[in-house]
């Protein structure tokens, strides 16, 4: 809702009705907010805000046992839709008066809305996402972002940082800007079925029983076909660590204020994902950019491995990387069960995007974030 418009009133009687995961409204003192949309992102689950519709969440933003960010807070304002009159006689009264005001309305002025309605879609289709100030921010919404971001220079970092229920347009090439969209079952679709065929290929050349691991020039070992899944395992856990690797060197760089092609590398690369952290279109990588990461892995393997064992450990870092794209994707749309792995693992990942932004670096586990000390202080939901 614009600053200029005059907030809509709803008594507690209409506050109270909205209570369904259709429609959830909570209170902020007197402020009325419609976090319908957010009920499926929110890290404590949708139930933990169902449980407080119509009421006053003041206490539990402040804590305890978990304060909340500012970012937070700011988020917040996104779904805020009016003010609380209390005075039910008079929320009844002023909602009586708008239905006269309505019903005096001809329907050559109903028609006239409407259209200025469509047409103010039409043009900024986005418009209802977000409560972005299209006027005052710091980059034009209504264009291209990719080569805006390079001149906030040092006002980078903390507008990269404010995140926004908004989706992002990075170029104006519809080609290119559709090669930076990926929806979540394209990870599965292309990687899975060559996970398998490696897979059934690094088994079956085990099992002939030919494979030996040369220790010296005089000295071998056999492998035999049941150390596929120690293999596979290392793969996995070698994954894990250049995920994090990746996470915390590569996405959470920091540009130099006055690098322009710096500041725009990592927009695109990471920047994008915490500037708008429910972007559904962008929460996993494009099938074309993780294939020169997938080259990159195997040829690294296959300088230290000899031939199937290198299979082998690969196959392992691909199912690896399938799973964290599939649980990076649910920890931002997902409801986990409270008190599951996956409902730890979301609430941690959130509070990387909305008050911990350097540290909290992994995805999948946090097990590398104690040993460089990126570790999150535990907080309860």
């Amino acid at each position: 809702m614009s600053p200029s418009t005059s907030p809509r009133f709803f008594t507690e009687r209409e506050v109270a009705r909205h209570c369904t995961k259709e429609s959830c409204w909570v209170l902020m003192g007197t402020r009325v907010y419609d976090v319908t949309a957010f009920l499926r992102m929110h890290p404590g689950g949708e139930a933990l805000i169902r449980s407080r519709s119509g009421k006053d969440v003041r206490q539990v933003m402040e804590g305890p046992p978990h304060r909340h960010s500012e970012n937070a807070r700011r988020w917040m304002e996104q779904y805020y839709i009016g003010e609380l009159n209390r005075d039910s006689v008079t929320g009844e009264a002023q909602t009586l008066r708008a239905r006269n005001k309505a019903n005096k309305q001809t329907e050559g002025e109903r028609a006239q809305q409407t259209t200025e309605a469509k047409d103010e879609d039409e043009r900024d289709p986005y418009s209802l996402c977000s409560s972005v100030d299209l006027d005052k921010d710091l980059v034009d919404w209504r264009k291209p972002l990719a080569w805006q971001v390079g001149h906030l220079r040092e006002k980078y970092d903390a507008w990269v940082h404010q995140p926004v229920d908004r989706p992002i347009r990075l170029f104006g090439n519809p080609i290119m800007e559709a090669i930076t969209k990926t929806s979540w079952y394209w990870v599965p679709i292309v990687w899975l079925p060559i996970v398998f065929y490696l897979s059934w290929h690094c088994y079956t050349t085990l099992a002939q029983g030919t494979t030996r691991l040369a220790l010296s020039s005089g000295f071998s070992i056999p492998i035999h076909k049941y150390f596929f899944p120690v293999l596979f395992m290392m793969g996995w856990f070698l994954w894990s660590f250049i995920e994090y690797c990746i996470h915390r060197f590569v996405f959470h760089m920091n540009p130099p204020a006055h690098n322009y092609y710096l500041i725009t590398l990592h927009f695109l690369l990471h920047g994008q994902h915490h500037k708008s952290p429910f972007d559904g279109s962008r929460l996993v990588f494009p099938p074309g950019l993780a294939s020169l990461v997938v080259a990159v892995f195997y040829m690294s393997i296959h300088c230290v491995l000899p031939d199937i064992l290198g299979v082998c450990v690969f196959v392992g870092g691909l199912g690896g990387y399938v799973v964290y794209d599939m649980i990076h994707y649910y920890l931002h749309y997902g409801s986990p069960k409270k008190g599951s792995y996956l409902y730890s693992l979301k609430a941690y990942h959130v509070k990387h995007h909305f008050e911990h932004q350097r540290s909290g670096f992994g995805i999948t586990t946090t097990f590398w974030d104690h040993p460089f000390n990126t570790t999150i202080p535990d907080e309860k939901f």
